[in-house]
């Protein structure tokens, strides 16, 4: 079994997707093994998306993700961090697959309703993150 993080984004809270986000999981056969809401804050974003600090919308990212609250999640399945990011469908919604989550939801490249670890090794770190051992009921 292989684990993975999922933040539904302040947009997608805000629009009411978080029913909709876990029906897709747990249809697809993904079992959450820990969720939360929490509200971080810019500091707390920065931390998180430490590895996009020179890019240029780092800045802008950190806000948006500190402007609301976020659904966190840890996943499991097999192979689940290949099947969350096909659910979530390409960054950029306009290239999207139809019948994926950004496709269907998101409403800019920022605000595209959820995240997901890209790697087994970037799932530890963000996982670890947010969530103690006590937290995670898998």
């Amino acid at each position: 079994m292989e684990r993975t993080l999922s933040i539904i984004k302040p947009d997608g809270v805000k629009q009411g997707l978080i029913g909709e986000v876990v029906r897709r999981f747990e249809k697809n056969g993904i079992r959450i093994i820990a969720m939360k809401m929490i509200r971080m804050t810019k500091n707390q974003a920065k931390g998180f998306y430490a590895v996009h600090e020179k890019r240029p919308f780092f800045d802008s990212l950190t806000d948006f993700m500190s402007s609301g609250p976020v659904v966190v999640m840890v996943l499991e399945a097999d192979d689940v961090i290949a099947k969350n990011r096909t659910l979530m469908g390409a960054t950029n919604f306009e290239e999207a697959a139809e019948g994926t989550i950004r496709r269907d939801f998101a409403t800019d490249i920022e605000k595209n309703v959820v995240h997901g670890s890209d790697s087994p090794e970037t799932a530890a770190f963000e996982i670890g993150y947010f969530f103690n051992a006590f937290e995670i009921a898998g």
